[in-house]
């Protein structure tokens, strides 16, 4: 009893540190782990993993917009679940229990559902048991690690625990309590890594989950996020590298610390921005998107460079632009390709043309950011829908976003400390 009293005590005077303290950088955290893809070909329908990708990225970028006090213009009817495109495995607690939890870019909560239960979804993994794990420790109302979070209160059953509800902007929701629990971070590639995190026991969940994830592991860049956790003991970096979603492969690549590097030939680096008011986005500046050799620079009287204008987000599919904006690049995409216009039969995206086989000549897209000129070859935005319809993997929105489709086969490397995002060409299926 003395020990454990002991470790929780350690426990929680090492996160107030970790979420409250400026700390000397010591890399001591350097790890790979596996993010698996939500959707994937199938051999009834090749092309319905496109689809619901699509459609869930406009749900999610609703949420997001929502979130950022934005707003989207997509239909409502054509809106389905947000779940995220990646989920990441780890394990939780003494002895270790399994965690299987979507990897999300555009929020922080580390959370996870657990017994009891009074109101959950279907799950991949069996719920996590506090009550089985010897590290686990309840986080008390009016503690430092309880004030942490905007949204925590006390609790009203005389426990005085430091309670959650969080919810999203699809509808989806957790309701539970903090608690901080030893987490163990890694794959069979890469030597595991055990700390202490501070996460939510949701007890009351549901939403849009589909029953392939437990719960969410937020990776935004906010104080509870598992990056901001992690903080200098991994250097302030992580990186992934996301395989292309027409590849048979499922997984990609998330790194932290030391593995997270990326260097090299090819590596082009812009400013990456935090702003104050929105810790948990990545914000990016774009200053223009080039047709081949045909610049388009974004129209002025929008966010300064400082402030950045558009999110990095590996979970939002399409990338999306202000309209204004946008329909410049689609009639300069229309003009180079040499093919007729059909309508998508998702009813989401707006420029599709009719047409395959290697004779199809596409046009490259360049976007500008702040130092870093980053070309896109076919693959990254241009996607078949149906059987030969192919459509730009662009749209308009008041909210910006570039998405996965466009950050395919390249490593991307987030560097918290140094205030950068690295952009490398790479074929992400050999990593």
């Amino acid at each position: 009893m003395e020990a454990s009293l002991k470790f929780h005590s350690l426990l929680s005077f090492a996160l107030i540190l970790a979420l409250s303290s400026p700390r000397e950088s010591t890399s001591e955290y350097s790890f790979t782990t596996e993010l698996v893809r939500v959707d994937t070909p199938n051999s009834s329908d090749p092309y319905q993993h496109v689809v619901d990708a699509i459609r869930r990225s406009i749900s999610r970028a609703r949420r997001l917009s929502r979130n950022a006090a934005g707003t989207l213009d997509w239909p409502p009817d054509e809106i389905t679940n947000s779940d995220g495109s990646y989920t990441m495995k780890v394990f939780l607690g003494n002895p270790p229990a399994p965690f299987v939890g979507i990897a999300d870019t555009g929020s922080d909560l580390i959370w996870t559902q657990c017994e009891p239960c009074t109101n959950c979804f279907n799950q991949a993994s069996p719920r996590f048991d506090p009550s089985k794990s010897s590290t686990y420790l309840n986080v008390m109302c009016n503690t430092p690690l309880c004030a942490v979070l905007p949204t925590t209160f006390c609790s009203q059953d005389g426990n005085l625990l430091c309670m959650n509800s969080y919810s999203y902007g699809d509808g989806s929701f957790t309701i539970g309590n903090m608690a901080t629990e030893n987490f163990i971070l890694g794959s069979a590639s890469s030597q595991p890594v055990s700390i202490p995190l501070l996460f939510e026991c949701g007890h009351e969940n549901g939403g849009t989950f589909r029953g392939n994830s437990d719960g969410i592991i937020g990776l935004g860049g906010g104080v509870v996020s598992l990056v901001s956790q992690l903080g200098d003991n991994a250097g302030g970096r992580f990186s992934y590298c996301l395989v292309p979603l027409s590849s048979t492969k499922k997984t990609s690549k998330l790194n932290f610390g030391a593995n997270a590097e990326v260097g090299g030939d090819g590596v082009v680096s812009t400013p990456l921005i935090q702003r104050d008011d929105q810790k948990t986005y990545y914000y990016l500046y774009l200053e223009a998107v080039s047709v081949n050799d045909r610049r388009i620079d974004i129209p002025p009287g929008g966010p300064s460079p400082d402030q950045g204008n558009i999110i990095i987000d590996s979970g939002t599919t399409l990338t999306l632009l202000p309209e204004a904006f946008y329909n410049q690049i689609e009639a300069a995409v229309a003009e180079s390709v040499q093919l007729p216009r059909v309508s998508d039969p998702t009813k989401v995206l707006s420029l599709c043309f009719q047409g395959a086989g290697d004779d199809v000549h596409f046009p490259f897209l360049t976007f500008h950011f702040n130092g870093a000129d980053v070309k896109l070859p076919a693959l990254n935005v241009f996607i078949y829908v149906a059987n030969d319809v192919v459509c730009l993997t662009l749209g308009s929105s008041q909210f910006s976003l570039y998405g996965s489709l466009a950050q395919t086969n390249f490593l991307i490397g987030h560097d918290i400390q140094n205030k950068k995002l690295s952009f490398k060409p790479v074929d992400c299926s050999l990593f």
